[in-house]
């Protein structure tokens, strides 16, 4: 098993960024399936954890949040802390060992260790017995869908914001030019045409222009992945007549570069966008130069928080007032809203058959899986003891001042949370949000109706493991190309074919081969 862990190939030959927010979940009720009887089924389930920490300082075995969880859950809970940079070698180093905790944090579902690793029987595969617990038989399919290994799950995904892509937009701007908010993508074009033109930020200087790109690697998703949906093209793959075809080979995704190069054209976009690092990417919303970001809708309330601080820097701060605003998305010629999802996870909880030998005691590490979504463990598990590190304040959390203490008790716990699903949100205690910030939440929700599904997603492509780099970068130049000018029509549909000739055709092939095996 060593070696088939260690070696072999495979990666996810269509894969979404799972740039995802820590969502809340719980349901009420901390039922679970019996599967001991007797003096057995009161004895506590022992059980390791390796999780990933992004702190120096971390809850112990015996801290009082850890304590509690073990007595609301009948366990004896063994902590094995990753700082959250090295996690990965670490997790490699523990699957090649096969000294396996109980329960293991994948990080990389995709990556060719955990996969050859789940092919060869070193996990348990989940799937089939969701459907006995309360909470984790209502996981998310599409969500099942990305996180699978050939159509199995071989671990509980940890649940993020599935339509957590969308618009942010300066609120204030627009309401300085008498515009509403857009619908069309017509309108999203008026938008940035006003921006540009019309002094949105009122210093009399032509200074300003309507949306920052910027460069993207993982697949360039700078707003382009985002804006093409709305012309009507597919999420990375496409069916047609039951076969999977690339997105680039229809004509709505032509339609999407068009709209982008007459964006560029008319300077409603950076034209530095195809180098400007996404570190930057908020800074110029911040400092009035731009007015939109297509990307997830979180980062709003980010830049909110910038602006607000900028301004109260100068004395001119309105604390009340939100200066950013969010919406979806908008409309192209159907007159459907399409929206880029994320993978909808982050990771996932895996349980080893090396530990974990019998069913019985899957069934057990399940339950507790199922149980720590409970509204009370979220709370639990999030935010520590009421009265110790929170205090409810008009029936919100309102959390210690004491980092130290936070840090050493209680952050990290969530960790373990696969918070599923996401609607039980309303059963766990909360910080008191912002109008933005509620809104926000309110829109991601609203996207889940309207995603475009890659279905392409679970499929493990060694094709590309051996050679994606190369296929997308042939892409991402020639777009940025058509984009800039430097290349016609002509020159980008010879790119596309350079594509085929070098592992474009064996991509395709293999790919409609998997999708064949999984949709049977």
């Amino acid at each position: 098993m060593i070696v088939s862990v260690m070696s072999g190939c495979g990666s996810n030959g269509g894969n979404n960024n799972a740039a995802g927010t820590n969502g809340a979940a719980g349901s009420e009720g901390t039922a679970k399936p019996e599967t001991t009887t007797g003096a057995e089924a009161e004895k506590p389930l022992d059980l390791t954890l390796m999780l990933p920490i992004f702190k120096t300082n971390y809850p112990k075995d015996d801290s009082p949040v850890a304590a509690k969880l073990e007595e609301l859950t009948g366990t004896n809970i063994h902590f094995e802390w990753v700082p959250n940079a090295s996690y990965t070698d670490k997790f490699n180093i523990t699957l090649a060992s096969g000294k396996l905790p109980d329960i293991i944090y994948v990080g990389d579902v995709k990556a060719s260790s955990f996969v050859n690793a789940a092919r060869s029987g070193a996990f348990w595969e989940v799937g089939p017995y969701l459907k006995d617990y309360p909470n984790l038989s209502k996981a998310d399919p599409v969500i099942l869908n990305n996180s699978a290994i050939d159509g199995k799950n071989y671990g509980i995904y940890r649940g993020r914001a599935l339509g957590r892509n969308g618009v942010v937009f300066r609120k204030d701007w627009l309401e300085k030019l008498g515009l509403a908010n857009p619908q069309t993508v017509d309108e999203f074009y008026n938008m940035l045409k006003a921006f540009k033109e019309q002094d949105p930020d009122g210093n009399g200087k032509d200074d300003t222009y309507g949306m920052v790109m910027v460069k993207w690697t993982g697949g360039w998703a700078s707003g382009f992945d985002t804006i093409k949906l709305w012309f009507g093209s597919p999420n990375r793959w496409g069916v047609q007549d039951g076969k999977l075809v690339p997105e680039h080979e229809y004509p709505e995704y032509l339609e999407a570069l068009e709209f982008m190069k007459k964006l560029y054209d008319e300077k409603l976009i950076n034209s530095d966008f195809a180098v400007m690092d996404s570190s930057k990417w908020n800074d110029p919303v911040v400092n009035n130069q731009a007015g939109v970001i297509v990307d997830v809708v979180d980062t709003a309330a980010r830049i909110d928080d910038k602006i607000h601080a900028a301004l109260q820097k100068e004395g001119k701060d309105e604390p009340d007032r939100h200066y950013m605003d969010v919406m979806g998305g908008v409309t192209g010629a159907d007159g459907q809203l399409h929206t880029l999802p994320t993978s909808g996870f982050s990771g996932m909880l895996a349980i080893p058959k090396s530990s974990v030998k019998t069913e019985d005691e899957l069934k057990r590490v399940l339950a507790f899986l199922d149980q720590v979504n409970d509204g009370d463990l979220q709370t639990l598990l999030g935010y520590g003891l009421e009265g110790v590190h929170y205090n409810l304040v008009d029936g919100f959390v309102e959390r210690s001042a004491d980092t130290v203490l936070l840090e050493s008790e209680v952050e990290g716990l969530n960790q373990m949370i696969p918070y599923i699903p996401d609607e039980n949100a309303k059963d766990a205690k909360q910080i008191k949000q912002t109008p933005l910030r509620d809104k926000q939440t309110k829109v991601q929700e609203e996207n889940k109706a309207t995603i475009v599904v890659n279905p392409a997603e679970a499929l493990i492509s060694t094709v590309y493991t051996q050679k994606g780099s190369q296929l997308d970068n042939v892409i991402n130049d020639a777009r940025i190309k058509y984009i800039v000018g430097q290349i016609d029509e002509a020159g980008l549909k010879a790119a596309f074919d350079v594509w085929r000739k070098t592992g474009g055709d064996d991509l395709v092939k293999e790919m409609n081969e998997l999708y064949a095996k999984t949709a049977k």
